[in-house]
């Protein structure tokens, strides 16, 4: 009985919360492409500085070690990056991949600027033969988290099943402004929306299975559930500062400089406030 629990709190926490941020990012703020841009990266700082390092840290481990697990987690998913360009060195990418990854980033988002002032959808056909960079960062960041999470969940399930239907919706809900970041960094690369919520609803599948092993494995998990929120941190830090921050990085007026902040800032406070309200909610 409380491993069916366990199953179904994972599940409508890690599907769930995609599906309610994809309703969201696709739907009533769908018009903002640029404006999610900024949303999106201060998101997932905030998710990766006020919220998983914290947990971290506040589990007693050594901060060196976490430290050097989060450099560990940057390095990695640089390479993986690199090797996700390599993988797609077709046409712009052909030969020099460092080279072309930086010129071509900056002719794209350019030319992207001029081709937004015509027609949005445009835009998107022709950003479709470009792979988004950390689009692999993203997923394999999202599903070490999302097994944290359902080690959580099952944990709490563990105690009381109430708590752990709470713990389940604490997570649902301050994972929604993270996914929706997530949903964003996707769908820039992707060729359909659906494509981008398939890949994030997979990872949020992964709840589940850290469901199972919490539930399996409690004590033994425990142990290395700080060193994989450090390296889902590395992944979402790598994102926003490698790929979304330099998108954000044009020359522009001071009105529209001063309404990226805005929306950055408005990131980060989402994360933040949705975290403290379902954290308190779920341990008080």
């Amino acid at each position: 009985m409380t491993l069916l629990a366990i199953l179904v709190g994972t599940l409508a926490a890690g599907i769930g919360s995609v599906w309610l941020a994809a309703w969201l990012s696709f739907g009533i703020v769908s018009r903002y492409t640029q404006h999610m841009l900024s949303l999106a990266a201060g998101a997932l700082l905030a998710t990766a500085f006020l919220h998983l390092l914290p947990e971290a840290f506040e589990a007693g481990v050594e901060p060196h070690n976490l430290f050097v697990t989060l450099l560990f987690g940057l390095l990695f998913f640089f390479l993986l990056d690199k090797a996700e360009l390599w993988h797609h060195g077709h046409e712009h990418h052909h030969g020099d991949g460092q080279h072309d990854h930086h010129g071509d980033h900056h002719d794209e988002h350019d030319h992207h600027h001029s081709e937004h002032a015509h027609h949005h959808d445009h835009h998107q056909h022709a950003h479709h033969a470009k792979p988004v960079p950390g689009g692999w960062a993203i997923l394999a960041g999202d599903s070490v988290h999302c097994f944290g999470d359902g080690i959580l969940i099952a944990s709490a399930f563990l105690v009381d099943l109430r708590l752990g239907i709470v713990a389940a919706l604490a997570v649902l809900a301050h994972e929604v402004p993270h996914h929706m970041g997530d949903l964003v960094v996707l769908r820039e690369g992707s060729k359909s929306r659906q494509t981008a919520v398939l890949k994030v609803s997979m990872a949020g599948a992964i709840t589940a299975l850290g469901g199972v092993a919490g539930f399996a494995l409690l004590e033994q998990l425990h142990g290395i559930l700080p060193y994989m929120l450090a390296i889902a941190s590395s992944s979402f830090i790598y994102v926003a500062l490698a790929d979304l921050i330099p998108q954000l990085q044009r020359r522009l007026s001071s009105r529209e400089t001063a309404t990226q902040i805005v929306w950055l800032v408005s990131g980060i406070a989402l994360v933040s406030g949705v975290s403290t309200l379902a954290h308190s909610f779920a341990f008080h």
